[in-house]
């Protein structure tokens, strides 16, 4: 029986693609009208509603850098979305962390990749270090959002993850409703690490949302207690406007 060639081999699997898109429609997450072949998870009229940050174009610091200022020392941060109500980017979150689909994340991390490949100061990153989830949530809800994000980070820009070194101790409940200081003590004590610095100079901790940073400074301060001299940079997918 001869091999099938590549050429038939992509015709025959556009084919079940085009079939299968044909069967089961997707819809778009946002506006939930029906997705052209093409389109993948977000119409492209949605698309053109996205809120960039442009932060891969600043020289100067972000409002991501200043929510650190006068806390703890971080080397550069990145978010790839403003963040607000009732957007395409809130449906983005929200398909992320509670709709079962990983795949979404890994989409989006490498829309996050290829900005980061403009930006001079996260080229010597070493690892990306999804925030972790604890273990009865990432059971529940399937998979981790922050790691999925990574994976798709690293597709693009070949960075290895390291997700095994930082643990989260507590299951805390979610900070979506809670004050400034109750996203701190909320926070508190609530991770471990054993990441060993050796081998590492620079590493960037990755999520899916920026608040107030509370939970990015608790595992940043957590690592760096072990490690003062690693260098700590901060990926999300959006911040909060």
């Amino acid at each position: 029986m001869k091999m099938l060639s590549v050429s038939m081999f992509n015709q025959i699997s556009s084919i079940s693609n085009s079939f299968s898109h044909l069967v089961f429609p997707q819809k778009c997450i946002h506006c939930e009208n029906e997705l052209i072949e093409k389109e993948s998870f977000i119409c492209f009229s949605c698309m053109t509603n996205l809120s960039f940050t442009f932060f891969e174009n600043y020289s100067e610091q972000t409002k991501m850098d200043k929510l650190f200022w006068g806390k703890i020392t971080i080397h550069k941060t990145f978010a790839l979305y403003n963040f607000e109500e009732n957007t395409v980017v809130q449906s983005i979150l929200h398909t992320l962390k509670y709709k079962n689909n990983p795949k979404i994340g890994r989409e989006f991390g490498k829309k996050i990749g290829e900005k980061l490949l403009q930006i001079k100061s996260f080229e010597d990153l070493d690892a990306l270090i999804p925030v972790p989830m604890h273990p009865k949530k990432k059971f529940l809800r399937g998979y981790n959002q922050a790691e999925m994000l990574a994976r798709g980070i690293s597709e693009v820009t070949s960075i290895p993850i390291q997700s095994t070194e930082v643990k989260k101790l507590k299951h805390t409940q979610s900070q979506t409703q809670k004050s400034l200081w109750e996203r701190w003590t909320n926070s508190e004590n609530t991770f471990s690490s054993s990441l060993n610095s050796n081998s590492l100079h620079h590493i960037a901790l990755v999520d899916d949302v920026l608040t107030t940073g509370a939970t990015m400074e608790r595992l940043a301060t957590t690592i760096l207690d072990k490690n003062p001299t690693l260098k700590i940079s901060l990926i999300t997918l959006a911040i909060t406007k």
